[in-house]
């Protein structure tokens, strides 16, 4: 993921930053809990697309 795309991108929801998880492929919103999934190095900013996360992965992610 290009830092500079990553710093320009924003929650869809409630536009706070995401922060990407190289491994899940994943951008992650902290304040919503929720994954939007990163496909072949495109962002899928869809709110329909993004997954719940759950309390021990929001625990993980802090």
């Amino acid at each position: 993921m290009d830092n500079k795309l990553l710093e320009i991108l924003a929650c869809p929801v409630c536009k706070s930053p995401l922060v990407y998880d190289k491994q899940a492929q994943e951008l992650i919103c902290n304040a919503d809990r929720l994954a939007f999934p990163v496909r072949d190095d495109i962002p899928v900013m869809l709110e329909d697309e993004a997954r719940a996360l759950s309390s021990e992965e929001v625990d993980k992610l802090k």
